[in-house]
């Protein structure tokens, strides 16, 4: 059993809670002991599950396994103090908001010898799932990913190539690596809207668009057009719900990784995608600002 405290009781800590609390029979999640939460505010209890100071998380010797779900901005400092105190760490994405610190992590994690588990569920959910089938044997000629939603706070959530990584992971996981060839960053800070526009070539030098759009009540969305030579798709295709959230998925791959039954391949494969993914993200901010 490894012993787990939950880092951050937002609304994906409080899944977290929950998933761990009930994980489905034989699953591999069942060797995830809830011992506790850490929070800055004062809540005692949640579900029976007691609170825990940060300090005590780190010193004791039956935590070995921190899922942190804080601001973005914190995820950095957090993985970074349980990493040292040789904990493993499941952390939403971005695991920091640049490359550099990510790879720092990722070097700090090998060196203690510990899992460091990065969530990505916007690649876990059907509708991801179905796309790619969509997408699949199909040649691309351009595409257009068009994001829509509230406004964030850049100070916690970091700059939107950041905050907006799930859309960026997405393009990746559909099309492979990408090239920035050219982003723009226009803002309204009065009205605090901004639109990110960032343009890529594919492998095959096909260009895609990715559009992280944000506004205060700006409804939650996302468009597609996607060119293929035989033929264009427009719209998300529709797909069924899952028998299993997409936390409670994401939480067995981290099982799994600890219990050693993700093979050296799928693990290097996914560490180039999550970093490259950043890297790219860096690119972007960079051009925005400059």
């Amino acid at each position: 059993m490894f012993g787990t405290v939950v880092v951050g009781i937002g609304i994906a800590g409080s899944v977290r809670i929950k998933d761990l609390l009930n994980p489905l029979p034989s699953s591999p999640s069942e060797i995830l002991k809830l011992l506790g939460f850490v929070s800055r505010r004062t809540l005692d209890h949640i579900n029976e599950v007691k609170q825990m100071s940060l300090d005590d998380a780190l010193a004791s010797e039956a935590v070995h396994v921190a899922m942190i779900s804080t601001d973005n901005s914190n995820h950095e400092e957090r993985i970074r103090q349980f990493l040292e105190a040789g904990k493993h760490v499941l952390v939403e994405y971005p695991m920091a908001l640049s490359a550099d610190k990510a790879h720092e992590l990722c070097d700090l994690a090998e060196q203690k010898g510990r899992i460091l588990h990065v969530e990505h569920i916007e690649i876990l959910t059907e509708e991801s799932k179905q796309l790619k089938k969509e997408v699949e044997g199909k040649e691309l000629v351009s595409g257009t990913l068009h994001f829509t939603g509230g406004s964030l706070d850049e100070q916690r959530s970091g700059f939107p190539s950041f905050s907006g990584i799930a859309r960026l992971t997405w393009l990746f996981d559909l099309f492979g690596d990408l090239t920035v060839t050219s982003a723009t960053m226009e803002e309204q800070k009065e009205q605090n809207y901004s639109k990110l526009t960032a343009h890529f070539l594919t492998l095959n030098s096909r260009p895609l668009t990715w559009i992280e759009e944000r506004a205060p009540g700006m409804r939650r969305g996302k468009k597609v057009n996607f060119c293929f030579k035989s033929g264009t798709l427009d719209h998300l295709p529709e797909a069924p719900r899952a028998a299993v959230g997409v936390f409670k998925q994401d939480q067995d791959l981290f099982a799994k990784k600890l219990l050693g039954q993700v093979s050296r391949e799928a693990l290097a494969a996914e560490k180039w995608r999550i970093l490259r993914c950043l890297e790219l993200a860096d690119e972007i901010k960079q051009l925005c600002e400059h």
